[in-house]
């Protein structure tokens, strides 16, 4: 089994034990977050209250994203119960890389590699972007963190990412970004 699936699996596990009433702390700072649809009613399968995976699906913008979260294997980890944050880079910012980088990504052999990129854009919990703070790092599912800093009042995610959408999911939140997160080696 990946590590990060592992590691997805098993936070997992322990937020399918809390209640609709709990509320989960973001990593490093005092900010809480609200929970959303814990419990079975967290995922749905209709268009009215779409997962995340569902929400991504549906975007032609986010059409990268979904196949690099289908080759990595994570499409029933994030349409689980979360709650989860998904910063989400568009297809533009997976433009960005360099040539051949995706498509290298998406081979078999670096499916490891594929899922601890995608887990470092995920956290577990829902922060809403009023609750982001200069200076803020989010503890990520791949086990690394992410650093917020404000720039003209908005969250910039290290250094470079801006959220240019925010699109509320049955198990989350998901935040189109313009960048791809790369985690440091």
């Amino acid at each position: 089994m990946k590590k990060t699936v592992f590691i997805v699996g098993a936070s997992l596990l322990i937020l399918a034990s809390c209640q609709k009433t709990d509320t989960v702390t973001a990593a490093n700072t005092d900010a809480t977050t609200e929970s959303v649809g814990h419990g079975q009613d967290g995922i749905q399968d209709d268009d009215s209250n779409p997962n995340i995976v569902q929400l991504a699906v549906k975007n032609p913008d986010l059409s990268t994203l979904v196949k690099a979260v289908q080759a990595a294997s994570l499409e029933a980890p994030l349409s689980s119960t979360g709650p989860f944050t998904v910063f989400a880079p568009l297809n533009s910012a997976f433009d960005k890389l360099p040539a051949g980088t995706v498509d290298g990504l998406m081979k078999p052999d670096q499916a490891d590699a594929l899922s601890d990129i995608l887990s470092y854009h995920t956290y577990v919990g829902v922060i809403k972007e009023d609750q982001m703070s200069d200076g803020q790092s989010l503890g990520m599912v791949n086990g690394k963190n992410i650093k917020i800093t404000m720039v003209d009042g908005k969250p910039v995610i290290n250094g470079k990412a801006k959220i240019v959408a925010t699109v509320p999911a049955s198990n989350g939140v998901v935040y189109a970004i313009d960048e791809v997160l790369l985690p440091e080696k």
